[in-house]
């Protein structure tokens, strides 16, 4: 296991790879080296970016095996899959906003997004590709405003 390895300045390996789910159902999580790199990429496009303007950061999902995506009910072509998304936590919608125009204008993301579920739970999905060209700027402010 490289659970401590360090993929950017703030970010390590075991931020991405944690699951209650994936721990609870004996489910490994460890991405191999491509998924690695991606989630290398990840970081220093999209989250080391939103890091610094500001502050720490909490991702609430990141990698996820296989085994791991069909157990939480995640789509089959899911960027977790690839190491290509994390699922951003936002203490508060204010926040969440700030977070969702920082992230549209000001990084080279493929998808960007509020997410819900049933238990009123919101945080923001981003992706980004390897392959910078191919990101397709899909933005999508879901979230609720006054």
């Amino acid at each position: 296991m490289q659970h401590d390895k360090r993929l950017s300045e703030h970010f390590m390996l075991s931020e991405f790879t944690r699951s209650e789910t994936a721990r609870r159902l004996g489910i490994g999580n460890e991405p191999n080296v491509e998924q690695t790199e991606n989630l290398r990429n990840l970081c220093t496009e999209i989250l080391e970016p939103l890091r610094r303007a500001f502050g720490p950061i909490y991702i609430n999902s990141g990698y996820r095996s296989a085994r791991l995506n069909e157990a939480v009910r995640g789509v089959g072509n899911s960027c977790h899959l690839r190491g290509e998304a994390a699922d951003i936590r936002i203490p508060d919608l204010q926040t969440g906003v700030k977070y969702y125009q920082f992230l549209r204008d000001h990084t080279n993301f493929d998808q960007l997004l509020f997410e819900y579920n049933r238990r009123d739970s919101v945080w923001i999905h981003v992706s980004c590709k390897q392959e910078i060209a191919l990101n397709r700027h899909q933005a999508f402010p879901n979230y609720a405003t006054d």
